[in-house]
C-alpha cells in the first residue's frame, strides 16, 4: 500500500473512527487497530468493537492498493500533531511508514486478514429513510436521556424505533422516566427496532455542520447511519420493548403553561438544597394564587422555595427528582413548556407548547 493524503482530512477521519476502537473491551488486540484500505481514489478507514462499526472514506492519491491495520490511538495522535501538509503512507508487510516534511515514523501493525468482517446491509431488503441532520440531532438528544444503563434490562438500554399510525417514533425509558418523539412522518413499512444508546451517541458525535441529512437503513438485526462520508453500523438489541404508550396519561386534571427558562432556574436553585435528599424537589401549583413553586428542604443546609406566576386549573403537589426534571427541560425546544399532572402519585407530563411531537414523563417520588 502506498498513498498520499492531506493531513487535515486524515486527522479528521481518524478522530471519528478511533473512538470506536478505543471503546472496545474485547480481548482481541486487532480491535484496537484501525483498518486502512487504499483502493481506487480513496483511503477507507474502519474500526469496530464487534457491536459497532465506523467507516469513513477519505479522498486520496493511491499509488499502490493495499490494506493494513495499525493501532488507532497512536495513529490518530501522531497524525493530529503533524503539520497541515501532504502525508505519505507506505505499508511493507506489517509495518507502516508515515512521512510528512521533516517527520517520519514507522508503526508496527497487524495484517488485515484477522480483522473482523464488517456487517453488510442489502439496500433492496432494508427499510430506509432520510431525515434532516438538525431534526435527527434534536430528536435523539430529547429521547436518549431517558435510556437506562442497567445491563440486566437490555431493552431499556437503547432507543426504540417504532411505527405508529403511519409515522416513525423514537422512545426510551429507564423505568423512572419516559421520552417519546415523533421522528419521521409517512413511513410505509413497519419498524420495531431497539438501537443501542452508545451507537446513537456515536452518530451524534460524528455529525458535523456540513452534513445535511442522515440516511438510515434497518434490516433484521442491523442498523446503518450514513452521514456524508461516514457510515456507522450497529447491531440492534435483541429484546422486547415495553408497550410504553399505555404508560402515557391520557387525561390530566391540570395543564399549566410555564416559562422554561424560569423553571430551570428555580429547579437548579432548589436542587442545591436537595443534595442530601437524593435531589428530590417539591413542585406545587396553587389555583387561587395563580402560582407554581419549586422548593426543597435540607435538615442541615436549610430550605429554599421560589414561585412564578402561572395559569393553574387545579391545585396539586408532587415530589420529583430534580435531575430528571432538568434533563427534560434542557432538551425541550420551546421557550414555554406545558406541565401536566393528575395527582400526587401520578406521573407528570411535559410537552412543548408549539410543537407537540415531544412528550416527556417523570414518575413522582414518595414524599
Amino acid at each position: 500500500m502506498e498513498v498520499e493524503v492531506l493531513q487535515t482530512r486524515l486527522a479528521k477521519a481518524l478522530s471519528v473512527v478511533s473512538r470506536v476502537a478505543a471503546s472496545t473491551k474485547a480481548g482481541l488486540p486487532i480491535l484496537s487497530n484501525v483498518l486502512l484500505r487504499a483502493d481506487g481514489k480513496q483511503l477507507t478507514l474502519t474500526a469496530t468493537n464487534l457491536e459497532l462499526a465506523t467507516v469513513e472514506y477519505v479522498n486520496a492519491e493511491v499509488k499502490k492498493s493495499g490494506t493494513l491495520t495499525v493501532p488507532a490511538r497512536l495513529l490518530s495522535d501522531f497524525i493530529s500533531n503533524l503539520p497541515k501538509d501532504t502525508i505519505k503512507m507506505v505499508a511493507d508487510g506489517e509495518k507502516l511508514t508515515i512521512s510528512s516534511g521533516k517527520y517520519k515514523s514507522t508503526i508496527n501493525g497487524i495484517l488485515a486478514d484477522d480483522f473482523p468482517e464488517l456487517p453488510t446491509i442489502d439496500e433492496k431488503e432494508a427499510v430506509s429513510f432520510k431525515i434532516p441532520a438538525d431534526i435527527f440531532k434534536e430528536a435523539v438528544n430529547q429521547v436518549i436521556i431517558a435510556s437506562s444503563n442497567d445491563a440486566t434490562r437490555p431493552a431499556l438500554t437503547g432507543v426504540y424505533f417504532n411505527t405508529f399510525e403511519g409515522s416513525l417514533y423514537i422512545a426510551a425509558t429507564d423505568g423512572y422516566r419516559l421520552a417519546d418523539r415523533k421522528f419521521v412522518e409517512d413511513v410505509k413499512s413497519e419498524i420495531k427496532a431497539i438501537v443501542p444508546a452508545p451507537a446513537l451517541r456515536e452518530v451524534l458525535s460524528s455529525l458535523s455542520d456540513s452534513v445535511e441529512d442522515v440516511e438510515v437503513a434497518i434490516i433484521d438485526s442491523q442498523i446503518r447511519f450514513r452521514l456524508g462520508e461516514i457510515e456507522i453500523t450497529s447491531k440492534l438489541i435483541d429484546a422486547s420493548f415495553p408497550d410504553y404508550r399505555q404508560l402515557i396519561p391520557r387525561d390530566n386534571k391540570a395543564k399549566i403553561k410555564l416559562n422554561k427558562t424560569e423553571l430551570i432556574r428555580m429547579t437548579k436553585v432548589a436542587a442545591l438544597f436537595a443534595r442530601e435528599s437524593g435531589g428530590s424537589v417539591v413542585c406545587e401549583a396553587k389555583k387561587d394564587e395563580g402560582s407554581f413553586g419549586v422548593s426543597a428542604v435540607a435538615s442541615e443546609l436549610g430550605e429554599n422555595s421560589a414561585t412564578m406566576e402561572a395559569e393553574v386549573t387545579e391545585d396539586g403537589k408532587v415530589t420529583l427528582n430534580s435531575r430528571y426534571l432538568l434533563d427534560a427541560l434542557n432538551v425541550i425546544s420551546d421557550e414555554d413548556v406545558e406541565y401536566n399532572f393528575s395527582g400526587k402519585l401520578s406521573p407528570i407530563v411535559l410537552r412543548n407548547i408549539k410543537n407537540a411531537d415531544y412528550t416527556h414523563i417523570i414518575m413522582p417520588l414518595k414524599s
